[in-house]
């Protein structure tokens, strides 16, 4: 399998520009012309997810021509040109085809989720040339067809985020034969969760009235979205407000009916909803005290859903995603969880190895499992990231040998401690791409789910998970800006991907180094306090930010008028917001920092909060209201949109009230100075050492242009610096987690001295990890230097060691 995944998985995703030319084209196969659309083949009795594909190509094809190409359930008698689409084994007129050796099929033969493109001269009587897609399996051939709608213009996102096509007269296809898989991830899906403030309410509200909240017409449009992407695999939305997935038999017959897998998260076990399913009393939801009950509960499911094909999660917490109840020594819950476990596959059958299972030791449950819970070798173990994307666990030797290899659970949203981030999607795809390769290398394989939130506004960083997931080899070569410059490419047109590129760059940078979710410096519950960034380090980010707002707008006046939905969910919005979001907040703390001595400056910083406020307002309601004719009402929410959940997220902010404040004259007008810092900290990038064999340079990930990230332990980085006086040293690390054990390790030597251990433990929960995810920094003090010229001299002494910057306060202090 491995040599035929090298075969197969091409380089990059298929453009337009590879295999589809917008004119004639000698020896090419013509989807459309002038004349008529090629009329499209396919086996009545293939899978129904080829039909659904079949259907949506003939659209895609219909609108982008203007000619719409006819369905055939039998060969015609005389046709020029003919798609004929089919799984293979499944498809009279594929098996045809290859039994006639017009069509080489032997690689996919066993394949998991592969196909061909291939155009064939005279593939059946009467017809002259022929476009012939054939997937290994259902879900290879449909991927093969929307492939197909790929390339000629149509984006995954045409109906999530209004990406319009562009129009051509003629389609056609180049000659060739072009293999695709199979994927580098065997499951690869999404995770809808929080939903209470977008996906639920626009589907109650706006999308699917009638049905009142996330149904069957719902999950329709998102499984479609999940091929487009070449994703295959669902955890469905399963908050309170949520009707359960499984409540309603539609929802699985749906799934099936798309070629989806159903699985489950970690608070879901069996494909159990408890939040709406459990209908006994919280304290009988217990299994070391009501076995019999939580028995019966489970196997209902597993009755009625056997028949599709699921991803069965195992083990068990608390409802709504607390901790297992029923054990409380590390002893007690291992023993609890080894026979929850054992009893729950007996459930599955006589050979619950044949039924694919999936365990996530997610929270808690990952010290359990490092306390000793044995999972059976034939179920997938799920790890888990610490909600803010970095992985908590890589799989280690024996773990990936396992023969249900490893998986991925990582967040891209998230409810939860210090604070929560449900608003802007801003996890930069360079730290996705660093993190999740990280665990492929290690053979977490089989299973990527990502927590998506509410689906909008994380098409960016949804498509290039998917995209990941499906070709490691390839996109992993690739770094953030040119993803981003080629997404941008594909979404808004020629000559747009590196300006568009540039600006999203930018904004994953300055989102980096602080969320707009997390633009405040106290956790709930604490006495509410200034950001302690000096006024220059504040002022200098506000400036970047009203550039590249500056920039957007330039840009927006470019944009075609259908596209400009798209441009203001996918880019406006984000980037105004999270511009108007951080001039809020820093321009309210201006407020407080200069009332006392200069009141006139004080409440014109004052305006200025309230006039960036009020853009926020401004830019929701339009995304609700105006945007794609009202089509995402109810789907935005400002964070926090309610008080909720009060211990984990962000406070409303507390503004000046009118009659304090001057009115803004300009929206992006530099906020009233502080006085200078005479001694500014001193900041040198991580990128600006010296790095030997064994460190890499990772464009895109922390601040400023990337980080430096260690690739072996036991090789040194080196920093020449002139310090005009003493300063402090504080080396800034990215949070991540050790592979090899959870503390991480750096030796660190100053002008040569022998060199000092700083050993520093990962604990998720920690006072210390908490700060550090709310900065994207771990802060090291790491000594002092005299004034003058010094060599610093950094050795990895774990994995997973990424430098981002070093600073030099003054005081000793970190700075940020």
């Amino acid at each position: 399998m491995a040599l035929v995944a090298l075969l197969l998985a091409p380089v990059m995703p298929a453009s337009a520009e590879s295999f589809v030319r917008f004119a004639s084209l000698p020896g090419g196969v013509v989807l459309a012309d002038a004349t008529g659309a090629a009329p499209i083949l396919s086996d009545p009795g293939d899978a129904a997810v080829v039909g659904h594909a079949i259907d949506d190509l003939a659209d895609d094809i219909g609108t982008v021509s203007s000619q719409h190409p006819d369905r055939l359930a039998a060969p015609p008698a005389r046709v020029k040109t003919l798609v004929i689409v089919g799984t293979l084994g499944s498809s009279r007129y594929i098996d045809a085809l290859a039994v006639r050796g017009r069509i080489d099929v032997r690689r996919l033969r066993g394949a998991w989720e592969s196909f061909l493109i291939v155009t064939v001269a005279r593939p059946m009587p009467g017809v002259d040339r022929a476009l012939v897609i054939v997937g290994s399996d259902r879900r290879g051939t449909a991927y093969g067809v929307y492939e197909l709608s790929r390339a000629i213009g149509v984006s995954p996102w045409i109906w999530w985020a209004d990406v319009a096509l562009r129009r051509h007269a003629m389609l056609v296809v180049a000659p060739g034969t072009r293999r695709f898989g199979p994927p580098a991830v065997r499951y690869r899906g999404i995770f809808l969760n929080d939903e209470d403030w977008g996906l639920q309410p626009w589907a109650a509200r706006t999308h699917d009235p009638e049905y009142g909240n996330i149904g069957p017409k719902t999950y329709r449009r998102i499984f479609q979205l999940l091929l487009r992407l070449k994703a295959n695999t669902l955890w469905p939305a399963m908050h309170k407000v949520s009707a359960p997935f499984n409540a309603d038999p539609a929802n699985a017959r749906a799934a099936d009916d798309w070629g989806i897998v159903m699985s489950a998260s970690h608070a879901e076990p069996m494909l159990r909803n408890n939040v709406g399913e459990w209908r006994d009393t919280a304290d009988r939801f217990n299994y070391a005290r009501n076995p019999d009950g939580v028995t019966r509960y489970w196997r209902e499911r597993v009755q009625a859903n056997a028949r599709f094909e699921n991803l069965w999660p195992l083990g068990m917490r608390g409802i709504h995603d607390s901790a297992l109840v029923g054990a409380t020594t590390d002893g007690d819950k291992v023993t609890l969880l080894e026979r929850i476990v054992a009893d729950q596959r007996r459930m599955l059958g006589p050979e619950p190895a044949r039924v694919p299972q999936l365990f996530t030791p997610y929270k808690e449950v990952l010290d359990v499992y490092r306390n000793g819970l044995k999972v059976p070798d034939d179920v997938t173990l799920v790890w888990p990231d610490d909600n803010f994307g970095y992985i908590r666990h890589v799989p280690d030797m024996v773990e990936q040998a396992r023969t249900g290899g490893n998986g991925v659970y990582y967040h891209l949203s998230y409810l939860g401690a210090p604070l929560s981030y449900l608003w802007l999607a801003t996890t930069p795809p360079a730290l996705v791409q660093e993190e999740m390769t990280r665990a492929w290398d290690r053979n977490a394989r089989r299973v990527w789910i990502a927590n998506v939130g509410d689906i909008k506004p994380a098409e960016i960083s949804i498509q290039l998970f998917m995209d990941l997931a499906w070709n490691v080899p390839g996109r992993r070569r690739l770094s953030q800006r040119a993803q981003l410059d080629a997404w941008a490419e594909e979404t808004f047109g020629a000559g747009q991907g590196r300006t568009i590129g540039g600006m999203l760059d930018t904004y994953y940078s300055l989102n980096f180094e602080r969320r707009p979710e997390h633009l405040q410096w106290w956790l709930p519950g604490q006495k509410p306090r200034a950001s302690g960034w000096s006024g220059a380090d504040i002022d200098a980010r506000l400036a970047r930010f009203a550039a590249l707002v500056a920039a957007t707008d330039r840009t927006a006046v470019g944009i075609p008028a259908d596209l400009r939905d798209a441009w203001f969910e996918l880019v406006g919005y984000p980037i105004h917001s999270a511009a108007a979001a951080n001039r809020r907040a820093f321009a309210n703390e201006r407020y407080a920092a200069l009332i006392d001595n200069q009141p006139d400056a004080a409440r014109a910083a004052a305006g200025m909060a309230r006039a960036a406020d009020g853009e926020i307002k401004a830019l929701t309601d339009r995304y609700n209201t105006a945007t794609a004719a009202g089509k995402w009402r109810y789907m935005m929410a400002e964070e926090p949109a309610d008080n909720q959940w009060r211990t984990m997220r962000i406070s409303p902010a507390a503004l000046p009230a009118p009659g304090i404040a001057t009115d803004a004259l300009m929206a992006n007008a530099p906020l009233p100075p502080l006085p200078i810092d005479p001694h500014p900290a001193i900041v040198v990038e991580g990128e600006d050492g010296r790095a030997f064999t064994g460190w890499r340079f990772v464009q895109g990930l922390g601040r400023s242009r990337g980080a430096l990230v260690a690739d072996r332990t036991g090789t040194p980085a080196t920093y020449d610096i002139d310090l005009p006086d003493a300063r402090a040293l504080v080396i800034g690390l990215l949070p991540r987690f050790p592979e090899d054990g959870d503390r991480i390790m750096i030796d660190v030597s100053i002008d040569g001295d022998p060199s000092r251990r700083i050993d520093m433990p990962r604990v998720t929960g920690s006072p210390d990890w908490g700060q550090a995810v709310l900065d994207n920094l771990l802060q090291v003090p790491a000594g002092r230097l005299g004034a003058g010229r010094h060599r610093l001299t950094i050795i990895a002494r774990s994995g997973g060691v990424a430098i981002d910057r070093l600073t030099f306060p003054p005081s000793g202090e970190p700075d940020r």
